[in-house]
């Protein structure tokens, strides 16, 4: 019997322990639901501003991704890219500007200034109906060019003078002659003893890109070919093609570098030559001795056929 007193004192509950009880147990189960309910709760409520946000974005991609498939969109992907801290789109880096004439230049060059293909085909259909730009205001009224566009290259527009007007309704569309006549306009000129006003008297040269070939052709030590002019930097071979025929080559001394008395310096100064081949020249030459005869240039190990060709006229060994 005083067992049993024992046991039911211990097991036995006060209404204070019962309440204490209860309070544990509410709470375990709080603790374990009730963030269950808040996650849910919280996946039913719209995200708000966020959430306009996000859908804008999708829409912008989407928007991007039709225009890629379709270069003719008002802004194509193929040629500018959408800039989300500024809202505004602009040419892509692989773009350049350089000096043109708008009646000749052809559709891969509009297409090199970052126009769109379908503003460059309304340029084409213009030109074969017989159209003429004659002043540099008149690039701005092609349907389809925008105002920023055209601000960006009108700097760079040059347009030739035509001395015997062609009318404007002479060709038709099926034609593809040339809107002006290739006649001798343009004087002939030497590319060895020109200057830089004699280059920018050709279609397509101006200041800068005459500057070029000039800086160029001294680097070099003179031109020995006419096909030279069309390595110059920044010179689009659509340009160089216009103005070959009126190029010739009379003067046809160089200026050659004595490998055996010129130093690393002048020998990377030359545009053919540069470190990469003017160190092992120099390393050959300081193991081995001077260059007996030009053609040992071959013996040192970067030198290539290809390479010696190129370089041997503007080296000697004396």
């Amino acid at each position: 019997m005083r067992w049993k007193e024992i046991v039911g004192d211990y097991l036995s509950f006060t209404r204070k322990d019962r309440i204490a009880v209860l309070v544990i147990v509410f709470l375990l189960l709080a603790v374990f639901f009730l963030p269950k309910f808040i996650t849910r709760e919280d996946s039913a409520k719209p995200a708000g501003n966020d959430n306009v946000w996000i859908t804008a974005l999708n829409r912008l991609e989407q928007k991007q991704a039709e225009d890629e498939k379709d270069p003719g969109n008002a802004y194509s992907s193929s040629y500018y890219q959408y800039d989300r801290t500024k809202n505004n789109y602009y040419a892509k880096e692989n773009t350049e500007l350089f000096y043109f004439d708008p009646n000749t230049l052809s559709p891969g060059d509009w297409e090199k200034l970052g126009i769109r293909q379908k503003t460059i085909r309304t340029i084409q259909n213009y030109l074969t109906k017989g159209g003429r730009f004659r002043k540099p205001e008149d690039v701005k009224k092609i349907y389809g060019l925008f105002p920023d566009e055209y601000e960006r290259i009108a700097p760079y527009i040059r347009i030739a003078a035509n001395d015997n007007p062609v009318s404007e309704t002479t060709y038709t569309q099926q034609e593809t002659k040339p809107l002006r006549p290739v006649a001798s306009r343009y004087a002939v000129i030497d590319i060895n003893t020109a200057d830089t006003t004699a280059f920018i008297s050709l279609p397509g040269i101006g200041s800068k890109l005459a500057s070029r070939i000039v800086n160029f052709r001294d680097k070099l030590g003179g031109f020995r070919s006419i096909s030279q002019v069309g390595e110059t930097f920044g010179l689009p071979d659509s340009t160089f093609q216009k103005i070959k025929q009126y190029l010739k080559l009379e003067n046809t001394s160089l200026r050659k570098i004595n490998i055996n008395t010129a130093t690393v310096d002048e020998l990377k100064a030359h545009p053919y030559i540069r470190w990469s081949i003017a160190n092992p020249i120099m390393a050959y030459r300081n193991e081995h001795g001077p260059f007996a005869k030009l053609e040992d240039l071959k013996k040192v190990m970067v030198v290539t056929e290809e390479i010696y060709n190129k370089i041997a006229p503007y080296l000697s060994t004396q």
